[in-house]
């Protein structure tokens, strides 16, 4: 027998259900006026651990997962975040991260000087303290060239630590900084029984740093968000240890390649002991390698302040790199403007300009040891 549908409206239709589930019907997202914001000090495989009533009596670290919304955002340590949700911190609850504050410093980087990809170190520091050991691993001015473009690049103040300098005299290395306006800090080990600061790790190994250089470097960062970059096997994470007061793994050197044992694998800030609030130190995982495909090549120029006036002399379009024709930056290094360390920043500089497409960064990257 037929049914009589002569009656029928459209209350008695049945809607099946989406089988991918209800979607939302605008591109408008909740304000979150609600949302603390907690500043992310480490991220570990999809999850972000922040601090949140920074020296407040209630402050605490709780963690959180990204907003789906900001899957394809990066966030990194010392980026300034909002987050809603559980934030009370407890164990095993989960808040969520539902947006990132305005960054005032971002400090990039590429694998190579052909990769279109920039990777994000850190964000929002102030200071970029720039590691390199005088011998075991022997330093590389390349690698120190290129952090100090990105340190530009990015606005941030650098300086200059060296550690080991017990097993060799820096002068060679300094020499070929003489001429910038940046702050130097020699470290060494306390030997002979002398007393230093511990900075010994949770995998047992155990240091005795000199404390003038411990002492001196905790007053540059004081007050202040640092981070701190450099090859494996440096002293890195010793001297974070020294200054903080943590337990951070350290490594030494391989004696075949002449490099440093990777030893954090995450970026990680820190509170400075004893130090104003607001004072972080962010430990990177040991570099290898420091693209600058991010920046051009007046911004590289920036970076070579004891070089720039040379550049008066040049004829309109100078990309001063080695074929250019009638470049002032020879005549002016020839005459000693720039020091006894001229004739080697020049050429540092324009290993890093390259050509114009600068298609050979990676083969120079590998000359200077600053990649695999």
């Amino acid at each position: 027998m037929a049914k009589d549908y002569s009656n029928w409206d459209e209350s008695n239709v049945r809607v099946r259900a989406n089988k991918k589930g209800s979607r939302p019907r605008t591109k408008d997202r909740p304000a979150h006026d609600d949302a603390v914001i907690g500043r992310i000090v480490t991220v570990d495989r999809g999850r972000y651990t922040a601090i949140v009533d920074e020296d407040l009596p209630t402050e605490r670290i709780l963690v959180a997962a990204r907003a789906r919304e900001l899957r394809r955002n990066p966030v990194v340590a010392g980026d300034f975040v909002a987050l809603v949700g559980d934030v009370s911190g407890k164990p095993d609850t989960l808040a969520r991260l539902v947006r990132v504050q305005d960054r005032r410093t971002l400090l990039r980087r590429s694998a190579d000087d052909t990769d279109p990809v920039e990777r994000v170190v850190v964000a929002n520091a102030e200071q970029l303290v720039i590691v390199v050991a005088a011998a075991n691993p022997e330093p590389r001015t390349g690698f120190i060239d290129r952090a100090l473009v990105a340190a530009y690049d990015a606005g941030i103040a650098p300086l200059l630590l060296i550690t080991k300098t017990d097993i060799k005299d820096p002068a060679e290395l300094l020499a070929n900084y003489e001429h910038l306006d940046m702050t130097v800090i020699i470290s060494r080990t306390a030997t002979d029984g002398a007393s230093g600061i511990d900075a010994r790790s949770d995998d047992g190994d155990s240091a005795l740093l000199a404390g003038g250089a411990v002492e001196q470097l905790h007053g540059h960062l004081d007050g202040k968000v640092s981070v701190m970059v450099g090859h494996s096997g440096v002293g890195k994470s010793t001297m974070v240890n020294a200054l903080t007061g943590s337990r951070r793994a350290t490594g030494g050197v391989n004696a075949v390649t002449g490099r440093g044992r990777h030893t954090s694998s995450s970026a990680l800030a820190l509170q400075l002991k004893n130090g104003l609030p607001g004072s972080w130190i962010i430990d990177t995982p040991g570099i290898r390698s420091f693209g600058l495909a991010h920046v051009n090549a007046d911004r590289i120029l920036q970076a070579f302040p004891d070089l720039q006036p040379g550049t008066d002399g040049c004829e309109r379009g100078c990309k001063h790199d080695s074929v250019a024709v009638n470049c002032g930056l020879d005549p002016y290094v020839e005459q000693g403007n720039a020091g006894d360390a001229g004739p080697a920043r020049l050429a540092s500089l324009r290993r890093l300009l390259g050509t114009s497409d600068r298609t050979e960064g990676r083969a120079e990257a590998k000359e200077l040891g600053t990649i695999d």
